[in-house]
């Protein structure tokens, strides 16, 4: 559900939606070798950047029965969501809960938020803002974007559209590298594993022990040397040998008489 609070005012025309094409291009160009936080990130200075009335921008994140600020264009963004998290209530925390869009007006006579009105408005002189709920879920964690303002009434319509337009771009971005991150552990996963039975293999025809007894050796190489376990396989696997323990000392040959 969209709430649609203000003034009446023209549809965005022409060049409004040109200059959110604009955004998402230059968007789209940033994002590709960005992780999900670096995309909020991104997201956040974008929203100062194209959305009308904006003045400072923050990415809050619900995980864990939890809200905290995972990207801020600046401390007075991260300030006013910590006010929120101080309270238990305000926009952002409802637009994630209530998975919504909230526009207030003004936050010194917004009744939905009394306590969060009074205290950001005297302590930061917040007036309105813009908050959304990030179409995404990364695991258990769901991201709300945060629009502040200083000015009574500044995001109209056209504001609302454009915020909305980059949210939604900004969950699609994030939601891509948060898979290309997974995929790439997944693969990483999955040579680590090959190589670690690759080694027991090894160990278990050099050795003939089992594979338990295989990878017993392998565990206690790692622990040993401080290693990782897929880096004492590798080793295995390219020597035959396991590494010697810190400590011990190579044994030398008699020499011939």
């Amino acid at each position: 559900m969209v709430e649609a609070l203000g003034v009446d005012e023209p549809a965005p025309g022409d060049d409004a939606l040109r200059d959110v094409a604009e955004t998402f291009a230059t968007l789209g160009s940033d994002l590709g070798s960005m992780g999900p936080d670096d995309t909020l990130d991104a997201l956040a200075r974008a929203a100062v950047e194209r959305v009308p009335g904006a003045r400072w921008a923050s990415v809050t994140s619900y995980e864990h029965d939890r809200f905290r600020t995972v990207a801020a264009t600046d401390d007075i963004a991260r300030r006013a969501d910590a006010i929120q998290y101080a309270v238990g209530s305000g926009p952002c925390l409802d637009a994630i809960v209530d998975d919504t869009l909230y526009r207030p007006r003004d936050l010194r006579y917004d009744d939905r938020w009394p306590e969060y009105g009074e205290r950001v408005s005297r302590e930061l002189g917040m007036r309105s803002m813009l908050s959304y709920r990030l179409g995404h879920d990364i695991g258990d964690r769901v991201d709300g974007l945060n629009i502040y303002s200083d000015e009574v009434a500044a995001f109209g319509e056209r504001s609302e559209l454009v915020g909305l337009m980059l949210a939604t771009h900004g969950a699609l971005a994030v939601a891509l590298t948060a898979n290309q991150e997974r995929v790439e552990n997944l693969q990483k996963a999955l040579l680590s594993n090959r190589e670690i039975g690759v080694a027991m293999g090894v160990l278990m025809a050099r050795h003939r022990v089992t594979r338990d007894q295989a990878f017993g050796l392998l565990r206690m190489a790692s622990q040993n040397s401080n290693r990782k376990l897929h880096e004492v396989a590798l080793q295995v696997a390219d020597t035959g040998a396991l590494p010697p323990i810190a400590g011990d000392r190579p044994r030398r040959e008699p020499a011939a008489e």
